[in-house]
């Protein structure tokens, strides 16, 4: 799942795609806001983001993986 997060005085967007489910990330976001601390996530490679979340503007997630482009059969 992409999980888009806009940080406050950031012109880019941290995008990662992460094989946790809406319902995770929603908890780990609602979680961290409620703690007041951080908000960590881990991507499929294992890469791990770590923002604070008196930064976050804001978290998109949900949906798929973006469209595939060429052939399918």
């Amino acid at each position: 799942m992409e999980v888009k997060i806009g940080i406050q005085n950031v012109v880019r967007e941290v995008i990662i795609e992460t094989t946790e489910t809406a319902a995770a990330v929603e908890k780990l976001v609602n979680d961290a806001i409620a703690d007041g601390g951080i908000l960590s996530l881990t991507d499929g490679k294992g890469r791990r983001v770590v923002v604070p979340v008196a930064t976050l503007a804001y978290v998109d997630f949900g949906g798929g993986v973006a469209g595939h482009v060429g052939f399918r059969s």
